[in-house]
């Protein structure tokens, strides 16, 4: 699927919460939050910037979620891998 139709999707749901972000202990990020029936990844970032990741698979989030580093992880394997819109 082309990434506008994500983007125009997520920005219809943005007006109702979708998920729930909980605190994270990371450099890089405040909280993390994921859909798995959407497969939707939303990271809160410390330096400011709510971002959404899309087709974001359940066993990726597992693995990020166990992660010795959140933000090494992020760098490695999910920016830049993922439909993402900037939804803060």
């Amino acid at each position: 699927m082309p990434v506008n139709i994500f983007k125009t999707i997520y920005r219809l749901c943005a007006v109702i919460p979708i998920m729930q972000r909980h605190p994270v202990r990371s450099s890089v990020l405040d909280s993390v939050g994921y859909d798995p029936g959407a497969k939707i990844l939303e990271l809160e970032f410390r330096e400011g910037g709510v971002w959404t990741y899309f087709n974001f698979p359940k066993p990726t989030y597992k693995r990020f979620i166990s992660a010795e580093s959140l933000g090494v992880f992020f760098v490695k394997r999910i920016k830049g891998k993922y439909p993402e819109l900037r939804v803060k």
